[in-house]
């Protein structure tokens, strides 16, 4: 294993912003920033053991501040949708600004941790390099109370998986509902369309929508609609169907309610590029993952000056489910004062 920090950039007001790259014996390597703890790259191997990066991504500090799609970032507290742009916690209520919809709040916006300087720490042993970024959020942080302390880790295995270990504590009640908005292509980030490529979710619900993209709370089964994934699928198949929670999304865009018990890791989607061999597998310990076909990237200059559009990626975002904290039929993103809240992804990929 091996390791490097260089320079980014700079924040507006001239403070340093570092990239830090891992690599492994395989040539399998990742980069991450502390701007954000934001994840802008994914080196990976193809069949034949030709390297592409498969993640999304911008390559300066201003496009990462500036431009849209929130490609590699953490976001938190709470990820996704809050309905109505507020919840209740302890009887009192907690409102935020709206930023999706009409009415809305998505991804604890428009104060997003990504134009942030996280702390960073670097560990590694023989079989694997983290990466750690921790960044203190104060009580009203966003509109959320409780002070809290986040560390968002990254480690690179030599097993060519990229784990993302999410901690936090809070001396209040409040929501702690991590996830990644990495945007993956496994022919390459700039290699266009992604309808080709096929995936798989252990999922036999998902959770039907309003207008809005707002749960209604009830959990539709798959079976037998567009939102099937429980065999290995084509994304392109069925993105067009005449079905509404595609029509209202220009695509996926969704909550699937994963069928492994919330708490256990358990492998819950794959995705394969059977053209390269290029194969990505999914474990995670959260009760839902978000399955999005990047259907808002319009024309989106990336790395490298790749134009990133509608249907050039897919993201996993593994989570609570959207407005949780607003229906008690969901699991609860919660987290109780002095407790810990502690979940990990996995993102592991290899090729045949």
């Amino acid at each position: 294993m091996a390791w490097k920090k260089e320079r980014f950039g700079e924040m507006p007001d001239g403070r340093a912003v570092s990239v830090y790259t891992m690599t492994n014996k395989n040539g399998v390597s990742a980069t991450v920033t502390d701007l954000g703890g934001i994840w802008l790259s994914m080196l990976v191997l193809d069949r034949e053991g030709t390297p592409a990066d498969v993640l999304l991504g911008y390559d300066t500090v201003e496009g990462c501040l500036t431009k849209s799609g929130h490609l590699g970032e953490v976001i938190g507290r709470c990820a996704n949708r809050i309905g109505g742009a507020a919840f209740t916690i302890g009887g009192k209520t907690y409102t935020f600004p709206v930023n999706s919809g009409t009415r809305n709040n998505i991804h604890s916006g428009p104060d997003f941790y990504r134009d942030r300087l996280w702390r960073a720490h670097v560990s590694e042993s023989d079989k694997e390099t983290t990466v750690s970024f921790s960044l203190y959020s104060p009580d009203g942080d966003q509109g959320y109370p409780g002070n809290a302390e986040i560390t968002v880790s990254y480690t690179l295995t030599e097993d060519n998986a990229l784990k993302i270990h999410y901690e936090m504590t809070a001396d209040a009640d409040t929501i702690a509902n991590f996830t990644n908005h990495a945007y993956f292509n496994l022919a390459g980030h700039n290699a266009g369309s992604i309808c080709e490529q096929k995936v798989w979710i252990d999922a036999d619900n998902f959770t039907i929508t309003d207008a809005e993209s707002i749960p209604t709370g009830a959990l539709i089964p798959v079976r037998g609609t567009p939102m099937d994934f429980t065999s290995l699928k084509r994304i392109g198949d069925e993105i067009d169907a005449d079905y509404q929670p595609l029509i209202t999304s220009g695509g996926y865009d969704h909550n699937w309610a994963l069928n492994h018990k919330p708490g256990c890791p358990a492998l819950s989607a794959k995705a394969v590029d059977e053209a390269s061999g290029r194969i990505m597998e999914v474990y995670t310990d959260l009760p839902g993952i978000q399955f999005y076909t990047a259907n808002g990237l319009k024309n989106q200059e990336g790395k490298g000056g790749a134009l990133y559009n509608p249907r050039c990626a897919y993201c996993f975002e593994t989570q609570y489910f959207p407005d949780a904290v607003n229906k008690p039929q969901f699991a609860s993103p919660i987290l109780k004062a002095g407790e810990r809240y502690d979940t990990t992804t996995i993102y592991k990929f290899s090729a045949k």
